[in-house]
This record gives C-alpha cells, sequence and structure tokens, in this order.
C-alpha cells in the first residue's frame, strides 16, 4: 500500500502560484484550487452559510499543474460556497477550499468577502511593537475565553476577542483586569491560543458552554467564530479579530498566533485530503495516517505543496491581520527546511517577528531525526526559538511524578538543569551536562533561542503543581515557592514565557489536561488578584527590573559567557551566579543573584564588595529593598531567606 501511496503523491504536479483560492472583486471573483487526480471539480454557491440548498453550481476548467479554475462574473460578495472533486469516479464530500478566507457558521462553507471592509478605522496604520531584541519580550500566554468569562473579569465582551478591547476593567475588589492588568503587570507580547477556525466548538449554538483549547484545526486561514459576537455573519469575526489586535497594538502589547500545522482534527473528510487523496498527510504501508500528533494524524511538511501552504498562510496572518509571532505546535513534526522557509517568508514582511515551537514530537513519526525541527536540531535553524523543557522540569520536576518536587521544592538533583536553563541552553564552561535532564549537550547558540517557562496551558497550573508536590508547607510556604519558580524565569537569560494567571496564583482545581473542560476549570479568577496581591506586585516588579537591566538579556553566547560566571555553592538547593561587566550595557556594574530553594534560612559567603540587595520573595525596589527585622548582609556573608530570590547590586550602581 505505502508504495502505492508514495507512487501516486510523487506522481502529482507542483503549482507554484500564489492565487490559490478565492480572490473577490467587485466586479469577479477568481477561483482557483489544487486537485491533480480530480476528473471533475464542482463549485456550490449558497445564499446561508450552513443550511439550504445551492443557488448555483458550477463546473471548473481543469488548467495547469493539477489547479482547476473559475471566474464568476458580477459581485458575489458574502456569498457562501463549497467545492466537490469528483476523484476515482465518486464525488467527494463538499469542502471550503484549505485557503478559505472566511466562512459560514461552524466552517463548512467558505465565504466570499471583501476583506477590506472588515478593517477597522485606522487599520492601515496599525504596527505592532517591534522589539530590538527578542530577548526583550516579556510573553503572556492565555486561551481567549478564560481571559475574560469569569463573573469578576469586569469585562462586557466575555469570552470573546472584543473583551480585549475594553480599558478600564475592574474586578469587584477594584483590582485592574484585562488589557489594564497586561500593562500594569508590564507582559510585552499576548500569546493566544489557537484562534484559527478550529472543529470542536458549536458556533452555531453561542449560548452552549462549549470549550476546547482549538488544537483542532477546521480551516487555517481564518478566525474561530466562537470568540465573536456573530459567528453566523463571516465578516464579523474577522473585523471583531482585527479590532483585538489592534486595541492590544495600541497599548504596545504585541500579539502571538499559537499555530498547528503540524496536524488537523479530521485528516480524512478535510479539504487537504477531500481534493488531493494521499498528499498533504504522512501514511503508512497499510495506508492509515502516521500519529506523531497524539491526534490521529500528522501533516508532510516536507512535501511541496504543503510547505508552500504553511508559508503562504503565515504570510497572510502577518500581513491581513498584522501578527507579530508565531508558536508552532508538535514543531518537531516539521522539517527543518520547511522551518527555515518559513523564516524567509516572513523576515520579506517584518523580520521582528518571532517564531518559536515544541522541540519535540508527540509520537513516533516517519519523518527522520535528523530532519524534525527539534532542540538536537536548533543549530540548523534560522532565529527560531525553542521552549527550554529543561529549565521548565528542572525548576519544577516531571510533573506527573509527585515525588520529584524539582529545584523550587528542594530537590538537589536539578541544580544543573536549571543553571542551563539560565544560560539559555548555551554553552557554557561551567555546566556539567550530563546531569542536565533531557539535554546532553548545549542546543541554543544565542540567547533568543530559548523560551524560558515554567508552566503553560499544559498539565496542571503551577500553583496546583505545587499544591500536589509540597503537601507538607504552609500555604505562605507554597505561595514562596510560586514567586521563586518564576523568578528564575525572569531572571534567566532567553526569553521568558509566562502562563496567564500565575500572577495571581492561577488554580485549574488540580485537573491536568483541561482542553475541554468547562468554565470553572479554566477561566482567570480575577478574585485572585485582591487575595494574591503580594504574588502580583513580586511579579509585575521583577518584571519591571528585567526590562530596566540589559544583563538579564544578553543576546549572544560570547556575552553570555564572558559576563555571567556561576559562584560555587556546595548545598545543591542554592544557585549562585554574577553577571559582572556592565554586560549588555547595563548600568548595573556587578550583579549577585542567588535562588535558594531551602526551607530554612541559608547563609553563603558574598564576594567582596559593597552590595545592596534589591531583590527578594519580601520586595523588589531597584534602589534598594528595606526589610524590617531582617539582615540579609553580615560581614563577608549572606543570608538568604528561605525558598527565596536573593539579588544584589554593587552599591557603586545604585
Amino acid at each position: 500500500m505505502e508504495g502505492s501511496v508514495h507512487k501516486i503523491w510523487k506522481n502529482y504536479p507542483v503549482y507554484t502560484g500564489n492565487d490559490l483560492g478565492v480572490i473577490y472583486s467587485p466586479s469577479k471573483t477568481s477561483v482557483r484550487i489544487w486537485a491533480p487526480t480530480a476528473s471533475k471539480v464542482r463549485f456550490n454557491l449558497y445564499e446561508e452559510g450552513l443550511t439550504g440548498r445551492p443557488a448555483e453550481s458550477f463546473y471548473m476548467q481543469n488548467d495547469r499543474d493539477g489547479t482547476w479554475t473559475l471566474v464568476l462574473d458580477g459581485d458575489r460578495k458574502n456569498l457562501y460556497y463549497t467545492i466537490q472533486a469528483k476523484i476515482s469516479g465518486n464525488w467527494n464530500i463538499e469542502v471550503p477550499d484549505p485557503h478559505a478566507k472566511a466562512a459560514g457558521v461552524n466552517g463548512k462553507r467558505g465565504m466570499i468577502t471583501d476583506l477590506r471592509e472588515t478593517d477597522p478605522p485606522g487599520w492601515e496604520n496599525d504596527r505592532g511593537p517591534v522589539p530590538e531584541a527578542f530577548t526583550d519580550m516579556v510573553i503572556w500566554e492565555v486561551h481567549v475565553r478564560d481571559f475574560s468569562i469569569h463573573p469578576a473579569s469586569g469585562m462586557k465582551h466575555k469570552g470573546k476577542y472584543l473583551a480585549f478591547t475594553e480599558s478600564g476593567t475592574v474586578s469587584p475588589d477594584g483590582e485592574s483586569t484585562g488589557i489594564d492588568h497586561l500593562k500594569e503587570l508590564g507582559v510585552t507580547h499576548v500569546h493566544l491560543l489557537p484562534v484559527f477556525d478550529f472543529a470542536t466548538v458549536d458556533e452555531s449554538k453561542p449560548d452552549q458552554k462549549d470549550y476546547n483549547w482549538g488544537y483542532d484545526p477546521l480551516n487555517y486561514n481564518l478566525p474561530e467564530g466562537s470568540y465573536s459576537t456573530d459567528p453566523f455573519r463571516g465578516n464579523v469575526r474577522i473585523k471583531e479579530f482585527k479590532e483585538m489586535v489592534m486595541s492590544l497594538h495600541n497599548n504596545g502589547i504585541g500579539v502571538i498566533m499559537d499555530v498547528v500545522y503540524s496536524h488537523m482534527y479530521e485528516a480524512g473528510s478535510s479539504p487537504f485530503e477531500q481534493l488531493a487523496p494521499h498528499y498533504f498527510f504522512r501514511k503508512r504501508a497499510d495506508g492509515s495516517y502516521w500519529n506523531g500528533s497524539g491526534c490521529g494524524n500528522e501533516t508532510a511538511s516536507e512535501r511541496q505543496m504543503m510547505r508552500s501552504f504553511m508559508s503562504e498562510s503565515l504570510k497572510y496572518w502577518a500581513e491581513e491581520y498584522h501578527i507579530d509571532g508565531f508558536r508552532f505546535d508538535l514543531m518537531g513534526l516539521h522539517d527543518i527546511d520547511t522551518m527555515n522557509h518559513i523564516r524567509k517568508v516572513l523576515d520579506k514582511v517584518n523580520p521582528g517577528i518571532f517564531i518559536y515551537g515544541e522541540g519535540w514530537t508527540a509520537s513516533d513519526s516517519p519523518l527522520p531525526k535528523s530532519k524534525r525541527a527539534v532542540k538536537a536540531n536548533a543549530g540548523k535553524m534560522d532565529r527560531i526559538a525553542l521552549f527550554s523543557d529543561d529549565i521548565r522540569d528542572g525548576i519544577r520536576g516531571i510533573w506527573s511524578n509527585r515525588d520529584d518536587k524539582g529545584f523550587m521544592g528542594g530537590a538537589g538533583n536539578m541544580s544543573e538543569s536549571v543553571k542551563f536553563g539560565v544560560v539559555a541552553a548555551t554553552y557554557h564552561t561551567q555546566i556539567d551536562y550530563s546531569r542536565v535532564i533531557h539535554s546532553n549537550s548545549p542546543w541554543a547558540d544565542s540567547g533568543d533561542r530559548a523560551v524560558s517557562y515554567v508552566s503553560c496551558h499544559d498539565n496542571p497550573s503551577l500553583w496546583d503543581i505545587i499544591t500536589m508536590k509540597c503537601r507538607s508547607g504552609s500555604k505562605a510556604e507554597r505561595l514562596d515557592i510560586q514567586k521563586l519558580a518564576n523568578a528564575i524565569v525572569l531572571t534567566s537569560q532567553g526569553v521568558p514565557f509566562l502562563h496567564a494567571g500565575e500572577e495571581i496564583a492561577r488554580t485549574k482545581n488540580g485537573e491536568h489536561n483541561t482542553y475541554n473542560m468547562p468554565d470553572h476549570i479554566n477561566q482567570i479568577d480575577w478574585g485572585n488578584k485582591e487575595k494574591f496581591n503580594d504574588v502580583f506586585s513580586f511579579f509585575r516588579d521583577l518584571v519591571k527590573m528585567r526590562k530596566n537591566h540589559p544583563a538579564f538579556r544578553m543576546t549572544d553566547q560570547r556575552m553570555i559567557t564572558e559576563h555571567l560566571k556561576f559562584i560555587p555553592v556546595k548545598d545543591e538547593r542554592i544557585i549562585g551566579f554574577r553577571i559582572s561587566g556592565n554586560a549588555n550595557d547595563d548600568n548595573w556594574k556587578d550583579i549577585l543573584v542567588y535562588y535558594s530553594s531551602k526551607p530554612v534560612k541559608a547563609k553563603t559567603k558574598v564576594p567582596a564588595g559593597e552590595w545592596i540587595v534589591v531583590a527578594t520573595k519580601f520586595g523588589v525596589n531597584e534602589n534598594g529593598v528595606d526589610t524590617p527585622d531582617y539582615d540579609y548582609i553580615i560581614e563577608n556573608s549572606i543570608e538568604i531567606p528561605s525558598r527565596s530570590i536573593l539579588i544584589l547590586v554593587n552599591e557603586e550602581s545604585i
């Protein structure tokens, strides 16, 4: 079977034009789709987006390189359509074309649209922030619905794109929420869980509280309808999505899309498979789908038409929706050549677009390991960053092992993994790579290639992991650990990444895979901001310190190696390092950073010099922390509070 299937798609002609899909103008609508094995192709026009019979049907013309074309005279704006291919004597099911840019409710029919009518006023002048270096970014990952759905959010458009356009929103306690909270926290970019059109939320029942993270793609080039105020009108979701982006940009915040080109919700019924069987997905010898995604199928990025589709789709989101970055789900299922091609395509749109992804697969794949976009092959990719699961699991331990508390919980065997994260997975002479949890060698060649994090939408929230693993600790002690874990992230080199709500001790009630669980599990409880205001203030002030001091944001490996040196400490529950020489042109000449996960105060020697404490779990102040009844520096020693960060700077710098 594999031989015959392979032979079929190998013989497909490749189309190299850039006009696939449905292109609207007031005088005509042009259509070109790729269906290389079809004997006939039918284009059906509908007046409604979900129900009703076709108002008209047209046979498309066979054209060059496996494409079929049609020109519809007159203004066909806001009509819906499907495409149906006859292959091997049978009519396949009706589908939108893979490049559809608008759709009816639930994405079953494409829509002919005038995209300029979806632009908010001033859209032509909209621009996102462009960081001088990617290490200047602080990313905050959130699900659109989670952001605003809680009764305490103070937002009117709960669960919708438009919630991101509301300012002045507050919780019942008077704490800022929504976009004002993001500005107060100081994040530079919002990472949105998938917002393209996905399959498992019924848009036709907006009052039904369906929930999904969205890692089940249906239509790649148009926004999800359930987050709009009217999913039945295809233009509404597009305009409201743009309004969300524009609002974030106007507030100095970039927008990152979580993209899932690695697999689809149902491969067999997808436009890809219905129009070009066997081509876009990797298949086994018996004809079944390979499942490196763990979701039933995996796409074949190494094939030219899939590579072109991905790059054109990303270019479209960057140009039409002004997206500032893309996070790739299961990036290890994509080949290196495709990822490098995407980097080149997006550079022509905006070199400041940040590209990063998961440097692994969920299961085995036929794509050779040497060609996979994984951590081990990071050096083969151009300016593409990867998540560092090394620092993640070094800090928190393997989440599913209740006995693995990680460095944050006082484990003595994780310090080397944390140190590896501190230098952003680059080469450093003081790292013992044989003791790093997931990597036995450096995989990044610059500070902006590693995304540092301790938790994300996957697995329990950080607070739930701490509650699960540190059961004997008091609530106050667990909150100290909550601070310490992300203090490590925010003071490490690399690109820091925060899971939404970590700054207010977000809980998901202990659940670990909440992709389709209800709002009361997934929502951000904005009432937590007042309850855990001390934690929020700590996060806010540490983010500000990082942004003010480029020593924590070094860009290249040579700079990190030259300026950052680890301080020998016998107890592996303590990590210390010194950043010296006005690193990265920082006005702070000398910085000492200590992490201690010990449950009691820890005493260690301090290098010679006059030092001022600027950060501990009790507070962050660049002019010096004043903690009554606590002496941090005693002669030539320092005392690190239990489960705390301690940052000191040379007195000359203040």
